[in-house]
């Protein structure tokens, strides 16, 4: 019996220096490997982590533009989508995401966010119609585009674009303020122009189509209407670069005089 006892105990020690420690009753296995940040490729998890938070689960119901909007989707190219998630949009809220403009993002993630948003595409978005162009071309006007506003867009926005008081015939919510220097201050020319073009279909504003146009938007039309709510924001900037008057002190000289004494 203590030979028998013996040999099982040599046996099991052979086996634990074989084998080493891992397998042994009661101990956890190895922790599932996680894959560095950088080797991360799928479009999923770059999505939610990276984007998500202002653009929207699936790319719809964000703070931000909807990347899954269908004629947004239509409109803009690969190399826009590239660059702007690389680069950002200086001065706005938009961040820069790829390394080579100090984002964590690799090349190759970059072009997964690309390929992936791409794949939300709807062939039969514009229905055979061609939009303005994504980037603005020709001369803008600030009066055309206030004659544009007045008629395509006052209906929802207000004569002034501060919004209207009272509610929708359909019950929806009304938009606020697109005049707004606050407003205008997060957001560029080209994402208003996107806006303009795209609508918004959650929030129940129309493409550059309609309905609820006299008819459908033109590139100058919509490059001067961009330019008309541009220029509040310039409006509100020069305002606030111009000198301040001098405070005066009724009872008293100004701050930047010095007394003299009497002769």
């Amino acid at each position: 019996m203590r030979h028998t006892s013996l040999q099982l105990l040599l046996l099991s020690a052979a086996c634990v220096a074989a084998t080493g420690c891992n397998h042994l009753p009661g101990k956890p296995g190895p922790e599932p490997e996680v894959p560095r940040p950088e080797h991360v490729l799928d479009f999923n998890t770059l999505y939610s982590q990276n984007c998500a938070a202002c653009h929207g689960t699936g790319g719809k119901g964000g703070a931000a533009i909807s990347l899954a909007n269908p004629v947004y989707l239509a409109t803009v190219s690969e190399n826009d989508l590239t660059s702007t998630i690389t680069k950002g949009v200086p001065g706005k809220l938009m961040p820069s995401f790829g390394n080579s403009a100090g984002g964590l993002l690799t090349d190759e993630q970059v072009k997964v966010l690309v390929h992936g948003i791409e794949g939300w595409k709807d062939p039969s978005a514009l229905g055979g119609a061609t939009p303005p162009p994504y980037h603005a071309t020709g001369t803008a006007s600030v009066a055309d585009g206030e004659k544009v506003f007045a008629a395509s867009c006052a209906r929802c926005h207000g004569d002034d674009g501060q919004g209207k008081k009272t509610g929708s015939p359909d019950k929806r919510p009304m938009p606020g303020s697109i005049v707004d220097p606050a407003y205008l201050a997060l957001v560029s020319d080209q994402y208003l122009r996107t806006i303009v073009i795209a609508g918004i279909p959650e929030m129940g504003m129309p493409d550059w189509r309609g309905p609820g146009r006299a008819k459908p938007l033109s590139n100058d039309e919509v490059t001067s209407v961009v330019a008309w709510l541009g220029s509040h924001r310039r409006a509100t900037t020069e305002k606030q670069q111009q000198p301040q008057p001098e405070e005066t002190h009724p009872t008293g000289p100004k701050k930047s005089e010095t007394l003299q004494e009497p002769r």
